[in-house]
């Protein structure tokens, strides 16, 4: 263990003991001499200007608490393990599209893996040992991304024109942002709209012209938000109108039973080993996707509505294997 390591360790004990703590107990801690410690609690004093004080009736060392309150070493100081957990944490945010804060953490990661190298770890691995598979990935442009986040933490409004894939138009509109949503390997912007006086879901890769506007955005209180967003199936909003009543067969009931389609979803085994998920819905669209991919794996028990609809894509997706 390093001297860097030693002293963020011991600063770590005296923070997690509320009592002195003896020189021998410091030593099997950090896994040195004694001589050492007194090395390190000289560093800490006179160095690092840490409060330690040894209190001679307990036979211990203890740090004292500061009136601003619990001492924290200058600076900015990580372990090992918390250097390597960053550098984790950067390998998954750069996989994703667009790549999260890649220019921005670049200098920072330089800094981390020549720390780690010259306590002898290795960070070559990570891109060997990590697999990220994107499926479905829709490329948003970056510079779009980037004004999304500034409109949405600095609460300001945005004016773009947006693409509606259904409809095949595109529309202009005035938004002010609420939240940035990572779904399905996907970016979504949860806005109020002010041409429909709404809550509006937008998907970043269908935003054609965009442009942050000094207006100050309006604000949603989160408690409307989640009734709205998270009521219902999927990425649509809106209160849910009616429970999907799926049957999984006994093959597929292993697996579905451990995913979470909903946060309100209910399952049960029947005897024969199927499995029933209910769960509700506003929109339809997104549900018969999910549903389709099980092919006959899953039936649709409720309501008939949907089951219709389920039926009649199977029935002409049947017509175009049966033309010869």
């Amino acid at each position: 263990m390093s001297t860097f390591d030693r002293i963020y360790e011991l600063r770590t004990i005296f923070h997690s003991h509320r009592y002195p703590v003896s020189l021998a107990e410091l030593a099997r801690s950090l896994e040195c001499s004694p001589a050492t410690v007194k090395r390190l609690i000289a560093k800490l004093r006179h160095e690092l200007g840490a409060p330690v004080r040894y209190d001679a009736k307990r036979n211990g060392y203890i740090l004292e608490q500061e009136e601003c309150g619990p001492y924290e070493l200058p600076g900015l100081w990580f372990s090992v393990s918390e250097l390597q957990a960053l550098l984790t944490i950067h390998e998954l945010l750069s996989h994703l599209q667009p790549a999260i804060l890649q220019a921005e953490f670049t200098l920072f990661r330089k800094r981390i893996e020549s720390i780690l190298a010259a306590n002898g770890v290795a960070t070559d691995e990570l891109g060997r040992r990590f697999r990220i598979l994107g499926i479905g990935i829709r490329s948003c442009r970056s510079d779009h991304f980037r004004i999304a986040v500034t409109a949405t933490l600095q609460r300001r409004r945005l004016a773009l024109r947006y693409h509606s894939r259904e409809k095949d138009q595109v529309s202009r509109r005035i938004v002010s942002p609420q939240r940035l949503v990572y779904y399905r390997e996907n970016w979504y912007l949860d806005s109020w709209c002010h041409e429909r006086r709404d809550l509006r879901t937008l998907a970043l890769e269908r935003i054609r012209t965009l442009k942050l506007l000094d207006a100050p955005a309006r604000d949603i209180p989160d408690k409307q938000l989640d009734a709205h967003y998270g009521a219902s199936y999927g990425i649509f909003g809106g209160p849910p109108a009616q429970t999907a009543i799926l049957r999984f067969t006994p093959e597929r009931a292993r697996w579905v039973a451990e995913e979470r389609w909903h946060p309100d979803q209910q399952g049960t085994f029947n005897r024969d080993g199927s499995y029933e998920l209910a769960l509700p819905f506003s929109d339809s669209r997104e549900l018969i996707l999910d549903i389709l991919r099980y092919g006959p794996d899953v039936e649709v028990l409720a309501p008939g509505s949907l089951r219709s609809e389920v039926k009649t894509r199977l029935q002409a997706a049947l017509k175009k294997y049966q033309k010869k």
